[in-house]
């Protein structure tokens, strides 16, 4: 019974256990829990019960709502809609009203086996406990509770589902796909275009206005590039992937195939009264959108694979063959990586590189041209030794006969012959005293 202080979580809390009443804060540092200590050992001690008041304890949906309000601001859109998904269909159902000091490790684990016994993916199952686990995380960090029930569940439920297999598009179909395109949707061209000669992704292609160009003055100036800022995810416009624009570098091909869709949607502004198309969407679709990506599956990019006669790609597959061939042409891992937007090196390589397997066999084939060196046609003559100008005596011979190492040889034989050339050599009578 009495007051005292353990620091958990990287938190200094303050503990208090007066005839069965029990009450737990945080307060931060080392310092600010002793100080609390001994505040209220006085005022326990004077019979001062207000710190043991009981503080109205939100439940699990009430606190949910406050932190999809406030601290889910930290989180990209999509990620909030993710989260709250999941807690509406499997949190808020089962621990909704329940208090939140109430949670036990238990009621989790039993959470998990009632979402397995409804026949949910692992996957799924893991989600939820993540939906979930965010916002007692927030809970401990406002002080409202002391420890994570859900801490370090996720793993009892990893899912073991195979990830799918990127695919990349060899150069010839690659050229192929797009010649195809062209033929079947010209609109759309510049479209794919995008995604193979820069590795965009879907969603910041959608999103890209003609602002977002910097052409240069000429081809052959450096300055062409795309600043890639936004992308359309879920109806709405948000940050590329990784909260960071980039700058995306055009080829000359690809800079002259925009121009001229950016000259024809000039002139249509102009018609239209427009001073300016700098903030007109590239791919509109209705309603001032982009256009939907169920669309652009199913009435261009489908067609045209099955037009090009290719095996069926994912429309994501195109920056895999942007990334993959990009590395095949020479370009250093460190550059690949900025232009395919990516958070580490590692990622560059363990996405891409392996695509390339493929055709690195011939580098197998340069092994057959390795050939050993053919030996002359005269066979070299066997070194000699003059002796006294008139005996000739094969070297090899005499290597064999001292074959054993003296002392000093800056040149010894090995050890296994020097000790077998010891063995032959004769004993030396012992010295006489």
């Amino acid at each position: 019974m009495g007051v005292k202080i353990k620091k958990r979580n990287g938190a200094w809390w303050v503990f208090i256990n007066y005839h069965g009443r029990r009450k737990a804060k945080k307060v931060g540092t080392r310092e600010a829990a002793l100080r609390v200590r001994g505040e209220l050992e006085a005022r326990l001690a004077l019979g001062d019960v207000a710190c043991l008041a009981e503080s109205p304890e939100p439940t699990f949906a009430a606190f949910a709502e406050k932190w999809l309000r406030t601290d889910a601001l930290r989180c990209k859109p999509s990620t909030v809609d993710f989260y709250k998904d999941y807690q509406q269909r499997y949190v808020i159902p089962q621990f909704g009203q329940m208090k939140l000091a109430a949670i036990t490790r238990d009621d989790i684990k039993a959470f998990m086996a009632d979402l397995n016994e409804k026949g949910l993916a692992k996957n799924t199952i893991r989600l939820a406990i993540a939906s979930l686990r965010v916002v007692l995380s927030s809970a401990v960090e406002d002080g409202v509770l002391a420890v994570n029930p859900a801490l370090r569940l996720g793993r009892f439920v990893e899912s073991h589902k195979p990830e799918r297999e990127a695919q990349a598009m060899e150069p010839q179909e690659a050229e192929r796909f797009l010649i195809a395109a062209q033929e079947y949707c010209p609109a759309y061209y510049p479209l794919f275009m995008i995604a193979l000669r820069a590795g965009l992704r879907q969603g910041e292609i959608l999103g890209l206005h003609w602002g977002d160009f910097q052409f240069g003055k000429s081809e052959d100036d450096t300055q062409r590039y795309i600043f890639v800022q936004r992308r359309w995810y879920r109806g709405r416009f948000s940050t590329p992937k990784g909260n960071k624009p980039r700058r995306v570098d055009m080829s000359r091909e690809l800079r002259q195939v925009l121009i001229e869709l950016r000259d024809q949607r000039m002139l249509e502004g102009w018609q239209e009264g427009k001073a300016s198309i700098a903030d007109d969407l590239v791919f509109p679709g209705g309603r001032g959108n982009p256009v939907s990506v169920r669309t652009l599956a199913e009435n261009y990019f489908l067609p045209v694979l099955e037009r090009a006669n290719l095996r069926r790609f994912r429309f994501h597959d195109l920056r895999h063959t942007f990334g993959s061939l990009l590395i095949e042409a020479g370009a250093p891992l460190p550059y690949v990586k900025d232009q395919m937007g990516h958070s580490s090196i590692q990622i560059t390589a363990d996405k891409y590189i392996h695509l390339l397997s493929g055709r690195n066999v011939r580098f197998i084939d340069r092994l057959d041209t390795l050939k050993p060196v053919q030996p002359d046609a005269t066979q070299a003559q066997p070194e000699t030794e003059i002796i006294n100008q008139d005996e000739v005596r094969d070297t090899s011979q005499m290597i064999e006969e001292k074959a054993w190492c003296e002392r000093g040889d800056s040149n010894p034989h090995g050890f296994t012959r020097q000790i077998l050339s010891l063995v032959r050599l004769p004993i030396p009578p012992l010295s006489r005293v």
